[in-house]
């Protein structure tokens, strides 16, 4: 025997049980999980809180089920002290109403309450979801919120901000949970031996003096060096070249069609065009002057090179030889050396005296502290996503158990369920049953079962940047207006209207009354359709007829050849025809004669029987066919096709299915003006009907012997 007592309620054709108290949703464990309406279904598209559907999903795989529901309230009903919070829907739950006497109850708590006091609200002693659904806004006004991320305001001490802030120059910055750029310590860390890598590197040009051959103009000059000297390694071995075989001195300089490629640039602005070429002139065993006989393109990085390295090294000189050149070289090799050794770091932009300077501070550990002491705050600042999961819990689970132990916000029609996504306007209706698709095809292929008459929409909105899917329910009406590429309005949840197309039809019946006329329209549509093919026909035939007979005066008048002698009057063959006209005359008389003779054989009672009977054959089959249909309505395989499980018959039945389409109805109480200038003329129906009632009554008083009796 279950300890709780539970209340049912039916509707939908199964027994679904009330959620309506705390102490219900605390003892859903005791409930026989075979009395549940669902038993999965999809966190994608549902209309509900996203957050609270993410901390439902604790597996993460996409899917809600019956045990990450009870544990959700499991673990709300151990953090608060009134069950009743969960049913109040309220926007937030009073902090004396959560449980502190645990331990995961009092880190809670405390942790709400700091909450409250960072957004100072310390004093209102209730905390909504709108408190704690922003982490920017809770820690905007605390310094250490426990994520061991420390941003330049976590200190007042200006010289450390500036080493926060060269780190997050250097190594760029991560967010802290305040939403300000911080630092975490493994940045610490790398800055550190970054720094002290480059700091020891540069250490090098003290211990060995031979680094800096030209002092502090080295740098400078072995930059110049670098600038120049593939091309004048390129002129040596030219002039070698040229040296071992003297042929190849014209080869080796630029050829005459060079010159004649780039005579019709404008060559002050493209040196470009002939900076290929060689920086001087080409000769066998030729040094490499350093004033005239330059390259133009080169004439100013070879006055640099003379000015700041040749001079230097080698004194006065207004060219260089090979050995020359080789040993100006040789005189860089150390600072080469050195140069080549540079630690690849992002340190080097604030400069050797900066890194220097942060590392004599001795900065690092001063952070390093900052960084424990954010975080001792971990644990509960860590709460803070625990007190978010209670709020939203406490607002919105007694809602989603509503919609998943149970189908009562879909059958009670006050609001609407979870997976209900909006109205669609279309045909003079709205329907409320429009649920998202995501593959029509595939959904199609179930949700065919549930004998429910469903439009498949596209729909686009800001200009087709946004599109959807959405299957529509058509419960009321009729479907002769209803076709692929009919256009409507869905309007969601947000209020957001969308243009929706028609794009795919399950054909179902939708009422009764269309089951009635069903056949009577689809021999109307049969009836107009054969005669609209006869017409056509016979209007083909009679162009064709009339396109030959022009053909044939056509031609009469081209060779002047007299129009045959028209064939006699046939008699016997019309007569033959005539014949047959005749006995299709009279067996359509006798047809009628022997019907009208049959019902006058009939009591005037029967005739009103007979009438109901003709009526009955024709329409009894679709109208039996539209009821069987219309009783198994399923809401379940339209889920299913969506992902869910559900657990039992969801029926839609007529006078439920009627209230989910909205049919289009003047406002009571509205004036009417009913003359229409426009209106097509009406046929005299009435008039047909009296005279065919005059003819039955008079057909029956002469049966029963009454006209007789008068006349």
């Amino acid at each position: 025997m279950a300890s709780h007592k539970w209340r049912f309620f039916r509707v939908g054709g199964f027994d679904q049980v009330a959620i309506d108290t705390g102490e219900d949703i605390l003892h859903l464990g005791e409930l026989d999980q075979k009395l549940w309406a669902v038993l999965s279904c999809p966190v994608k598209d549902l209309e509900f809180d996203k957050k609270t559907l993410e901390y439902l999903d604790t597996d993460k795989d996409g899917h809600i089920r019956v045990p990450e529901v009870l544990e959700a309230v499991t673990w709300t009903g151990s953090l608060i002290k009134k069950p009743d919070v969960l049913v109040n829907e309220s926007e937030g739950i009073p902090l004396d109403a959560i449980n502190d006497s645990t331990e995961e109850g009092k880190i809670i708590f405390n942790s709400a309450r700091q909450i409250l006091q960072n957004l100072g609200k310390e004093r209102e002693g209730i905390i909504t979801v709108e408190d704690t659904g922003n982490e920017d806004r809770i820690f905007s006004q605390t310094r250490f919120n426990g994520d061991g991320i420390i941003p330049a305001l976590s200190t007042d001490d200006e010289d450390i901000k500036a080493v926060i802030n060269d780190i997050i120059l250097c190594l760029g910055a991560e967010t802290d949970r305040s939403g300000n750029p911080g630092i975490s310590k493994e940045m610490l860390e790398k800055f550190v031996y970054d720094a002290k890598l480059y700091s020891e590197w540069h250490e090098e040009l003290f211990k060995d003096p031979s680094i800096l051959v030209l002092g502090g103009a080295t740098e400078d000059a072995y930059t110049v060096l670098l600038r120049v000297r593939d091309k004048i390694d390129d002129f040596f071995i030219r002039c070698n070249l040229a040296k071992f075989d003297r042929r190849s001195s014209e080869l080796l300089n630029p050829s005459m069609e060079d010159y004649q490629r780039i005579a019709p640039c404008d060559l002050s602005s493209s040196k470009e065009a002939y900076a290929s070429f060689p920086i001087a002139i080409v000769e066998p065993g030729k040094p490499l002057p350093l004033i005239e006989g330059l390259n133009p393109a080169w004439v100013e990085p070879i006055k640099k090179f003379r000015d700041s390295v040749v001079t230097p090294i080698l004194g006065e000189k207004e060219s260089i030889t090979i050995d020359e050149w080789d040993k100006i070289k040789a005189f860089f090799i150390p600072y080469e050396t050195w140069i080549n050794k540079k630690p690849e770091t992002s340190i080097e932009k604030l400069g050797i005296e900066r890194v220097k300077e942060v590392l004599r501070g001795n900065y690092g550990m001063a952070i390093e502290e900052l960084i424990q002491k954010d975080r001792s705050f971990e644990t509960q600042a860590n709460a803070i996503a625990s007190v978010d999961k209670l709020v939203r819990y406490c607002k919105y689970l007694h809602t989603f158990i509503n919609n998943f132990v149970a189908f009562r916000d879909f059958y009670s029609l006050k609001k609407k369920a979870i997976f209900q996504a909006g109205t669609l306007y279309l045909d003079g209706r709205s329907c409320e049953l429009c649920i998202k698709v995501d593959d029509i095809a595939s959904h199609a292929t179930l949700s065919n079962l549930s004998n429910v008459y469903l439009v498949y929409c596209n729909c686009v909105r800001r200009g087709g940047t946004d599109k959807m899917t959405i299957v529509a329910a058509f419960t009321a009406g009729d479907s002769d207006q209803l076709m692929v590429g009919r256009n409507g309005v869905f309007y969601d949840r947000g209020g957001q209207d969308w243009d929706a197309t028609v794009v795919r039809i399950l054909e179902h019946p939708i009422s009764i009354r269309q089951a009635f006329w069903s056949p009577y329209k689809q021999a109307s549509k049969m009836i107009s359709e054969q005669l609209m093919k006869i017409a056509a026909a016979r209007s083909k035939a009679s162009s064709e007829r009339l396109a030959v007979q022009a053909m044939q005066a056509g031609t009469q008048a081209a060779t002047g050849k007299p129009k045959e002698a028209e064939k006699a009057f046939d008699a016997g063959k019309f007569a033959g025809i005539f014949a047959a006209i005749g006995l299709a005359i009279g067996f359509i008389g006798s047809a009628i004669t022997s019907i009208l003779t049959g019902l006058l054989r009939l009591a005037w009672w029967q005739l009103p029987l007979l009438f109901i009977f003709i009526i009955l054959a024709i329409s009894g089959p679709s109208m039996f066919i539209a009821w069987i249909k219309l009783r198994r309505r399923n809401l379940g395989p339209i889920l299913d096709a969506n992902g869910w499980a559900v657990n039992t018959r969801a029926k839609i039945n007529i006078k439920f299915g009627t209230s989910l389409t909205g049919i289009a109805k003047i406002p009571e109480g509205s004036e009417r003006l009913l003359k229409d200038p426009y209106a097509d003329k009406k046929t005299p129906w009435g008039l047909y009907l009296l005279i065919a009632l005059i003819i039955i009554a008079v057909l029956i008083l002469w049966k029963v012997g009454v006209l007789s009796k008068l006349f």
